[in-house]
């Protein structure tokens, strides 16, 4: 048995054209994929954004309520460490800078082998003093834009001189290397290969072939960055759009490249192939783009996702079920025979891909310190925290790391060591007072209907269904082992909780 993940970053289901066939995306390789695989219409993130869903992606319980962004624990069961230590051979290849940050540094060690590709965003790794020349922008995406040599925008300038034929683009390798990989191990048995690429993560890249696939007459400044408000005019909009078009189109090239090495090798008869992505994307919808400043409508939350498992043979068919991406650990780890730790909170798609048969009846999501959501496919109930009861948040971990720094020593002075939590496998872990809270209190309470509404532009009032999402949410929240102040922040009561 083989297995492939091909992992995207920030890939919205409305831009493809097996969800969406009037989207005006070019590109066949998504519809290839959708009629040789099983598509699912509900498919949600859990925990957000990159690193947070990396996490789900290796132990399959949810990582929002308890801790930030940051690296695998001690504790953490790891999806393909296991695979290796059960004889299946797993191998990585990924241009996500974040694996290579202080808060990604733990994931890629649990694989076999691991090859990284150099170059996305503001990757630190091209070495220039002088700032680059950057063109007249529409919006500056970060606060430190040149000076000294600190701050996305810069590096990425730098980066830019060196990615400039579509061969040097990085998920352009990334492929180059998971097509050689396929090549050269397609008579061998028991692999996992996860395929990742940054794209179409912001900014939108893309070589001149993809972007003259959507003509305009665009003379404006240069906007392919896009972050926060979408204050930008509507020819500023619709240009930054075309510019994320061109590069899902470019992934969809890509994903061609290993679905002609499918066909072409009969990998079909014996390698399970998984298509996704941690979340989506905003373009501008609800009058903001990208994600974590505002709550998660489903242009975020609501994820594509394909799979083809050659034991069911299941292809050109549609799953309805609600699924997250907590389950894809355990859906991998059951398809190559190998047993599911007890703390995983997913669940095994196997009936899911065979007949639909349902996993869940909600799915609980959101960020630390943000929203949480709760959806059971037809409505979703977006719980705000409280304005006055969010500073008290605090992070549980034993790897005290930020995205791209350790925790200072001021920080970790409060630092106090607290009772293991269920899934902490009887380890103490450090509470530390989170610095970051998302400023997400002012869009309030929303509560949305997706039958009547699926593009969540009226939040309704109805009693009932809140009392029974906010019933839901607080049992799903107590499976996790939530702590105390993540119901004191929601505003839940003591005698409501308890």
């Amino acid at each position: 048995m083989k297995a492939i993940l091909v992992f995207y970053d920030s890939l919205n289901k409305r831009l493809l054209p097996p969800y969406e066939p009037e989207c005006g995306t070019v590109g066949s390789g998504f519809q290839r994929l959708a009629k040789h695989s099983v598509r699912f219409d509900n498919s949600y993130v859990g925990s957000m954004p990159c690193i947070p869903a990396r996490r789900e992606l290796h132990t399959g319980r949810y990582n929002f309520l308890h801790r930030e962004w940051g690296p695998l624990e001690p504790f953490d069961d790891s999806m393909p460490q296991i695979l290796r230590e059960s004889g299946i051979y797993c191998h990585l290849i990924s241009d996500h800078l974040h694996y290579w940050e202080d808060g990604g540094a733990t994931y890629h060690n649990r694989y076999s082998s691991w090859e990284i590709v150099r170059g996305q965003e503001g990757d630190h790794w091209k070495g220039q003093v002088q700032n680059p020349e950057i063109p007249p922008v529409v919006k500056i995406p970060q606060k430190q834009t040149g000076g000294g040599t600190s701050g996305l925008w810069r590096y990425d300038w730098v980066n830019r001189k060196y990615i400039c034929e579509e061969k040097d683009f990085p998920q352009t390798k990334c492929f180059d290397l998971a097509c050689e990989f396929i090549e050269k191990n397609k008579d061998q048995d028991n692999w996992f290969l996860h395929l990742e690429t940054f794209d179409p993560h912001e900014p939108f890249y893309a070589p001149q072939k993809y972007i003259e696939l959507y003509p305009e007459d665009y003379t404006g400044k240069h906007f392919d960055w896009p972050r926060g408000k979408a204050e930008e005019t509507e020819e500023e909009t619709q240009h930054c759009r075309r510019q994320y078009q061109a590069l899902t189109t470019m992934c969809d090239y890509n994903l061609q490249r290993i679905l002609n090495r499918m066909d072409r090798l009969d990998l079909w008869k014996d390698t399970m192939l998984i298509v996704g992505t941690d979340h989506g994307f905003l373009l501008a919808e609800h009058g903001y783009w990208g994600k974590n400043q505002m709550p998660y409508y489903n242009e975020i939350a609501s994820t594509p996702l394909f799979i083809w498992d050659p034991r069911f043979q299941r292809a050109g068919e549609v799953r309805k079920s609600l699924v997250q991406m907590i389950d894809w650990a355990p859906t991998i780890l059951s398809y190559f025979g190998c047993s599911i730790p007890p703390d995983v909170q997913g669940k095994d798609l196997a009936g899911v891909l065979d007949r639909d048969e349902p996993v869940r009846k909600y799915a609980l999501y959101g960020t630390f310190s943000g929203h949480v959501n709760i959806t059971d496919g037809r409505y979703v109930y977006m719980r705000a925290p409280v304005p006055e009861k969010s500073e008290e948040i605090y992070n549980y971990t034993l790897m005290p790391m930020h995205m791209n720094e350790r925790f200072s020593t001021e920080e970790l002075k409060g630092a106090v060591l607290v009772p293991p939590f269920s899934f902490t496998k009887g380890c103490p872990v450090l509470k530390i007072k989170a610095r970051d809270k998302y400023k997400v209190g002012k869009f309030g309470t929303l509560l949305f209907d997706l039958e009547k509404d699926p593009g969540q532009l009226y939040p309704i009032q109805d009693a009932a269904v809140e009392e029974q999402m906010v019933k839901t949410m607080i049992r799903l929240m107590k499976e996790n082992d939530s702590p105390p102040e993540q119901f004191i922040r929601l505003g839940f009561s003591k005698k409501t909780v308890y």
